[in-house]
Protein backbone atom coordinates (compact mmCIF):
# COMPACT_ATOMS: atom_id res chain seq x y z
CA UNK A 1 0.00 0.00 0.00
CA UNK A 2 1.33 3.18 -0.94
CA UNK A 3 2.34 5.88 2.14
CA UNK A 4 0.17 9.25 2.12
CA UNK A 5 1.84 11.28 -0.38
CA UNK A 6 1.33 15.12 -1.70
CA UNK A 7 0.05 15.06 -5.22
CA UNK A 8 0.95 18.52 -7.85
CA UNK A 9 -0.60 17.66 -11.47
CA UNK A 10 0.86 20.20 -13.79
CA UNK A 11 -2.53 20.07 -16.00
CA UNK A 12 -5.69 18.01 -16.84
CA UNK A 13 -4.86 14.23 -17.99
CA UNK A 14 -1.39 13.68 -16.95
CA UNK A 15 0.97 12.02 -19.52
CA UNK A 16 4.07 11.35 -17.10
CA UNK A 17 4.35 11.21 -13.53
CA UNK A 18 7.79 11.85 -11.55
CA UNK A 19 7.88 10.29 -7.95
CA UNK A 20 10.19 12.21 -6.06
CA UNK A 21 11.75 11.43 -2.54
CA UNK A 22 12.58 13.52 0.37
CA UNK A 23 15.98 13.31 2.44
CA UNK A 24 16.21 12.85 5.95
CA UNK A 25 14.30 14.57 8.33
CA UNK A 26 11.81 16.19 5.39
CA UNK A 27 8.54 15.15 4.46
CA UNK A 28 6.39 15.23 0.93
CA UNK A 29 6.08 18.90 0.89
CA UNK A 30 9.76 19.70 0.86
CA UNK A 31 10.07 19.96 -3.17
CA UNK A 32 6.49 21.00 -3.94
CA UNK A 33 7.60 24.59 -4.16
CA UNK A 34 10.18 23.25 -7.13
CA UNK A 35 7.07 22.49 -9.40
CA UNK A 36 6.74 25.40 -11.12
CA UNK A 37 10.09 26.18 -11.74
CA UNK A 38 10.50 22.47 -13.17
CA UNK A 39 7.68 22.42 -16.07
CA UNK A 40 7.18 25.25 -19.04
CA UNK A 41 4.18 26.09 -20.40
CA UNK A 42 2.58 24.61 -23.25
CA UNK A 43 4.68 21.06 -22.28
CA UNK A 44 2.60 17.53 -21.31
CA UNK A 45 0.67 17.52 -18.54
CA UNK A 46 3.08 15.38 -15.46
CA UNK A 47 1.90 14.51 -11.77
CA UNK A 48 4.58 14.62 -9.44
CA UNK A 49 4.59 12.94 -6.44
CA UNK A 50 6.15 13.73 -3.39
CA UNK A 51 5.84 10.76 -0.70
CA UNK A 52 6.15 10.98 3.08
CA UNK A 53 8.52 8.50 4.85
CA UNK A 54 7.53 7.13 7.84
CA UNK A 55 8.81 8.57 11.05
CA UNK A 56 11.05 5.92 12.63
CA UNK A 57 14.46 6.36 15.29
CA UNK A 58 17.74 7.00 13.44
CA UNK A 59 20.35 5.20 14.88
CA UNK A 60 23.12 8.00 13.52
CA UNK A 61 21.11 10.58 15.37
CA UNK A 62 21.35 8.97 18.62
CA UNK A 63 17.69 7.55 18.20
CA UNK A 64 15.82 10.23 17.51
CA UNK A 65 12.90 9.51 15.63
CA UNK A 66 12.00 11.34 12.09
CA UNK A 67 11.24 10.82 8.50
CA UNK A 68 12.97 8.28 6.93
CA UNK A 69 13.27 5.73 4.16
CA UNK A 70 15.20 3.26 6.68
CA UNK A 71 17.67 3.42 9.75
CA UNK A 72 21.07 4.85 9.26
CA UNK A 73 22.87 3.28 11.14
CA UNK A 74 26.30 3.65 10.29
CA UNK A 75 28.38 5.90 7.92
CA UNK A 76 30.95 3.02 7.50
CA UNK A 77 29.97 1.62 3.94
CA UNK A 78 31.04 -1.64 5.27
CA UNK A 79 28.72 -1.24 8.56
CA UNK A 80 25.14 -2.90 8.70
CA UNK A 81 22.17 -1.51 6.76
CA UNK A 82 18.93 -1.55 7.83
CA UNK A 83 17.81 -4.43 5.25
CA UNK A 84 14.51 -4.45 6.18
CA UNK A 85 13.58 -0.41 6.34
CA UNK A 86 15.68 -0.55 2.71
CA UNK A 87 13.21 -3.44 1.25
CA UNK A 88 10.21 -1.65 2.96
CA UNK A 89 10.83 1.29 1.20
CA UNK A 90 11.93 -0.24 -1.95
CA UNK A 91 7.55 -1.91 -1.89
CA UNK A 92 6.49 1.38 -1.40
CA UNK A 93 7.93 2.88 -4.23
CA UNK A 94 6.65 -0.11 -6.34
CA UNK A 95 3.37 0.16 -5.37
CA UNK A 96 3.43 4.21 -5.67
CA UNK A 97 4.96 3.02 -9.75
CA UNK A 98 1.98 0.37 -9.61
CA UNK A 99 -0.47 3.09 -8.70
CA UNK A 100 0.36 5.51 -11.96
CA UNK A 101 0.46 2.87 -14.18
CA UNK A 102 -3.07 1.90 -12.91
CA UNK A 103 -3.96 5.51 -13.55
CA UNK A 104 -2.95 5.48 -16.89
CA UNK A 105 0.62 6.63 -16.78
CA UNK A 106 3.08 3.80 -18.05
CA UNK A 107 6.06 2.71 -16.29
CA UNK A 108 8.43 4.21 -19.28
CA UNK A 109 6.77 7.74 -18.56
CA UNK A 110 8.04 7.36 -14.82
CA UNK A 111 10.97 9.20 -13.56
CA UNK A 112 12.15 8.14 -10.03
CA UNK A 113 13.87 11.36 -8.23
CA UNK A 114 15.57 11.90 -4.83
Amino acid sequence: MARDAVEVETGRDPTGAVIWLHGLGADGHDFEPLVPELVRAGERPLRFVFPHAPIRPVTLNGGFAMRAWYDIVSLDRRGPEDEAGIRASQATVEALIRRENERGIASERIVLAG
